[in-house]
């Protein structure tokens, strides 16, 4: 029997341990969370339109008939190969097989002063901070001056990926919808949503097609669009750009480019730009007999995709239900990417969708992008609520989940 430690409870780690069922072996699943989060929908529980439960699934449920499988809830802090062991907070662990699914985190470019200031959107935590944050900002726009409202109601999302471009979107019909409602008060048509993007246009790993249509439907929502513009500090208060145009805002959504989960103890020859392991075509990390990489922090270059795989959960399921069968099977079977397509969502009844023979926009590439998430979300309790919630937002365009839930302090 042989110990395989998965860290990481995203799409990779997940499929893997699942797929891992039946066997031998004694699976041990490290992760930060005792769940497992949703990351595509992050941006509806940011905007009021779903609840954190309802995107995010227990790790020990999904695996409570699973034989010879434990879970752990910790930060794995190092790796050393010599001893085939992994360091956390609560001990050493051995192992015989280690795989590596830590996914990637923000990246802001070593600037520290953006890092501390604005918000990220790459876990549940991170979204439910920026719905309090935006609807704590209207609340406090109710008794301040002129100037510091403009501030309070201006938001700025950096970044023209699909991130940005759905909040951009879910925040436009926010304004234009459900604010109006609830803040009778307060004048929103001096609201701004800015999207910013160093880049020449938005979604640009997508078709030419796509990226014009979604920037053409964000503008059609109110939302000020400026490619070609980079964004230089924000100190929470003023966004300065780089051509020295100063944005008043509280609220900064930072989504312009990710980074690895890099796990100190590894061989620095096997860390690629972009803090990637560096994995031949069975996910073994280069310099290593039984460490593998998977889904995000993997980086493995083939004929086709000589820069590497795109970091998308197609790509984390499918490496890991791969090494999965190789563990089980005890072969070494090559993984390549046959790219199935991406798509982004930009409101109700806007989305974009690229597959690799048909491109198309509008109502029904929205349908498809509903249909495809429902089907990858986890339980059927989740998938019920998740359609629920969409069918009532989609008639009623008001949501009731707009709660300011803030952590609990105990007093000293």
């Amino acid at each position: 029997m042989e110990r395989i430690i998965i860290i990481g409870g995203g799409f990779a780690g997940l499929k893997l341990a699942r797929d891992l069922k039946g066997t031998d072996n004694e699976v041990w699943l490290f992760d930060k969370n005792n769940f497992h989060q949703f990351q595509p929908l992050f941006y509806q529980v940011a905007t009021a339109g779903l609840e954190p439960s309802s995107i995010s699934f227990p790790l020990r449920k999904v695996f409570q008939d699973h034989k010879n499988f434990h879970v752990r809830v910790t930060e794995v802090t190092g790796i050393d190969p010599a001893k085939n062991s992994i360091t956390t907070p609560i001990g050493e662990f051995t192992y015989d097989k280690l795989i590596i699914a830590t996914g990637a985190t923000t990246n802001f470019f070593g600037n520290k002063i953006i890092e501390s200031n604005s918000i990220p959107m790459k876990s549940v935590n991170e979204a439910l901070y920026l719905r309090n944050k935006i609807l704590q900002n209207f609340e406090d726009a109710l008794s301040v001056s002129e100037e510091e409202r403009q501030a309070l109601m201006n938001i700025v999302i950096v970044g023209g990926g699909a991130t940005g471009v759905e909040v951009s979107g879910a925040l436009a019909e926010m304004k234009r919808c459900i604010l109006p409602k609830d803040y009778p008060e307060l004048d929103f048509k001096k609201m701004n949503i800015y999207l910013i993007e160093a880049g020449p246009k938005t979604l640009a790993a997508m078709s030419e097609e796509s990226s014009a249509k979604s920037r053409e439907y964000l503008e059609k929502l109110g939302v000020n669009v400026w490619t070609d513009t980079l964004v230089k500090t924000f100190n929470g208060n003023e966004v300065v750009l780089g051509n020295e145009k100063i944005l008043p805002t509280k609220t900064v959504v930072w989504s312009a480019g990710i980074t690895g989960n890099i796990i100190k103890g590894l061989p620095e020859t096997s860390v690629a730009k972009g803090n990637r392991f560096i994995v031949d075509r069975t996910n073994l990390i280069q310099g290593c007999t039984n460490i593998y990489a998977i889904g995000d922090i993997a980086l493995m270059k083939t004929e086709k995709f000589p820069n590497g795989h795109p970091q998308v959960a197609t790509v984390a399921i499918e490496q890991g239900k791969l090494l999965a069968k190789n563990i089980k099977n005890k072969t070494a079977e090559p993984y390549e990417y046959s790219n199935k397509g991406s798509m982004a969502t930009i409101g109700k009844n806007l989305a974009v969708v690229d597959l690799p023979r048909w491109k198309f926009q509008g109502f029904f590439a929205w349908l498809v992008w509903m249909g495809l998430h429902l089907f990858l979300i986890l339980g059927v309790k989740n998938k019920l609520i998740i359609f629920v919630n969409w069918l009532w937002n989609y008639f009623t365009f008001d949501a009731s989940l707009r709660l300011i839930i803030k952590p609990f302090k105990k007093p000293l």
